[in-house]
């Protein structure tokens, strides 16, 4: 009977034991913070590369290269409509062009394209005496409507 009685008190001192753990009775003891998650700064952002362009906030186009604007324009005749004025402009393989302003009369230029952009200059005449030197303005659009700065230039 007295190994009984041991056993009896050794277990009932075990669950007592067991007990006090859970309760937190050690104040000295250190307890461990609370696991903290991992953060990992976000990747990097890329530059665009050169053969995008942010026309605006909200949508993101692709710049032509000089070669495919002169591919459209070269040889080909638009009609054009401006805030001010509106004509057709028939622009040369060499270069040149011709330019008409509706009721006000022809006159030649030149025209040259960059990257993105399609540059052009009047030669002196009726509409302009003293012409216009060359003006470089955004480039874009397809399928025969292209914009060119405030100017929309249809194939004709």
């Amino acid at each position: 009977m007295n190994m009984i009685f041991k056993m009896a008190t050794v277990t009932g001192f075990s669950l007592a034991l067991a007990g006090c753990t859970n309760m937190n009775v050690f104040k000295d003891s250190p307890t461990a913070p609370p696991p903290t998650a991992q953060v990992t700064a976000p990747p990097p952002q890329q530059p665009l590369a050169p053969s995008v362009t942010m026309e605006n906030t909200k949508q993101r186009k692709t710049t032509m290269s000089a070669a495919q604007i002169s591919r459209i324009i070269a040889g080909k005749s638009f009609n054009w409509q401006g805030p001010n004025n509106s004509g057709s402009t028939l622009f040369a393989q060499d270069g040149s062009s011709l330019i008409e302003v509706n009721g006000k009369g022809t006159t030649g230029g030149k025209w040259t394209a960059r990257d993105g952009l399609l540059c052009e200059s009047v030669s002196p005449g009726a509409i302009l005496p003293n012409g216009s030197p060359l003006k470089c303005n955004a480039f874009s659009g397809r399928g025969g409507r292209y914009n060119v700065g405030p100017v929309v230039f249809t194939a004709s």
